[in-house]
């Protein structure tokens, strides 16, 4: 059976109406099977010397999305609890529509036989909560809107979530002043709100969304493989930093995996770091710990720009610096970002020194007869001159 998390389009209107857009796009089957090879997204990190610095325990993360399914094997047992649900049903651990299944696998998926995935935090535990993409007793679709996602940040808030994960934004870039405020009270208790920036940058043109855009919020743009915007990321000011977000492999309901693009994807990425970082350094403050993960991203400016801000996400990096960072980032030169002490595995898909000193060598040979056959030819030619110019070709 197919299922997407689609894009929510009805205004607020009542309490079966949405106003977010869960960023994100794709098809999978439920209850399908894991994809043996490691995703890029994972190839880009050396896992065991990262899960050997922290794997996130004793950090709780909430997810605010469709709900998590944890049949999934790789998410059994993950749970801080069943959670809450905020559409009509029984707890935070339904989800019909797979798009908080694949949030909360890129944040703490345990590492099972067979597959080249798992979560960036695999000790982290989630906290699944439903505000949204549920179905009534006939079964037509019960969106959320402003008030069952303020109602589920307030849950999280009362549950002492340490970071709070919200892969939604509104419809129309809407600001609900009741949104803002529940914002304010999360950043406010010392939880790390972590949101996706928005699927609408096609144009490259800046534009606000929320609750990515609210002060407090670490507002999370996707990259590509060459660790560059996606091309529907949304860009502006706002954004604080991006993460791999493109072919995004991560857990469905009932079991397997599935590939999806979105931002919705990028934010948990950065969740999963944050928890990790606050395993390693549990007297950092919600604002040190992402000041210290933009300092050391892979950023192509010393400032940052509305595409990536400071730039991607480089865990290893962000775990590898135990001095105390201040609570905003400083800038450095380009070059000096991103710094994660780890030397690179040799690339075989070029050619080695060995290989490169035997094609020179092949080259400056080539060059030499080339130049004896030259300088050859032209005394051939000299000498036949000169005979043709004392009256004809006869006998050495």
């Amino acid at each position: 059976m197919c299922f997407a998390a689609t894009p929510a389009a009805v205004a607020d209107s009542g309490p079966d109406a949405s106003e977010f857009d869960l960023s994100s796009s794709s098809e999978c089957e439920f209850g399908g099977k894991n994809i043996p090879s490691t995703p890029w997204s994972l190839q880009r990190i050396l896992m065991e010397q990262l899960h050997d610095k922290a794997t996130g325990d004793d950090v709780t993360v909430a997810v605010i999305d469709t709900g998590v399914d944890d049949d999934n094997k790789q998410l059994a047992g993950q749970m801080a609890s069943k959670g809450k649900d905020f559409v009509g049903g029984k707890d935070g651990t339904e989800d019909i529509e797979g798009h908080g299944t694949r949030v909360a696998g890129i944040i703490a998926a345990k590492e099972v036989p067979g597959t080249g995935f798992m979560g960036l935090a695999p000790k982290a535990k989630i906290l699944p909560i439903r505000y949204t993409g549920a179905q009534d007793k006939q079964g037509k679709p019960k969106q959320g809107n402003s008030d069952t996602m303020v109602a589920a940040i307030k849950y999280a808030v009362d549950q002492g979530a340490d970071i709070i994960n919200i892969s939604s934004d509104t419809e129309e870039r809407k600001d609900p002043p009741r949104l803002r405020a529940a914002i304010k009270n999360a950043v406010d208790s010392g939880a790390l709100v972590i949101a996706a920036s928005g699927n609408d940058g096609w144009d490259a043109t800046s534009k606000k969304t929320y609750p990515a855009s609210y002060d407090g919020v670490v507002a999370v743009a996707a990259s590509d493989r060459n660790d560059e915007r996606a091309s529907f990321s949304q860009a502006g000011d706002f954004v604080d930093i991006a993460a791999p977000g493109v072919g995004m492999v991560s857990t469905v309901p009932e079991g397997g995996q599935c590939t999806a693009d979105g931002t919705s994807f990028a934010a948990p990425y950065v969740a999963g770091v944050a928890a990790l970082m606050m395993d390693r350094y549990p007297d950092w403050n919600a604002q040190q710990i992402i000041a210290r993960m933009q300092e050391t991203a892979e950023r192509p400016t010393a400032e940052p720009n509305r595409y990536v801000g400071w730039g991607v996400v480089d865990p290893l990096a962000a775990l590898s610096d135990s001095t105390e960072p201040g609570e905003t980032p400083k800038p450095e030169a380009p070059q000096q970002a991103g710094a994660s002490q780890v030397t690179p595995m040799k690339v075989t898909m070029g050619e080695t020194p060995a290989e490169r000193d035997r094609r020179i060598s092949i080259y400056v040979l080539g060059a030499g007869l080339l130049l004896v056959f030259v300088a050859g030819g032209s005394g051939i030619a000299v000498r036949d001159w000169r005979r043709k110019k004392a009256g004809g070709f006869g006998s050495d």
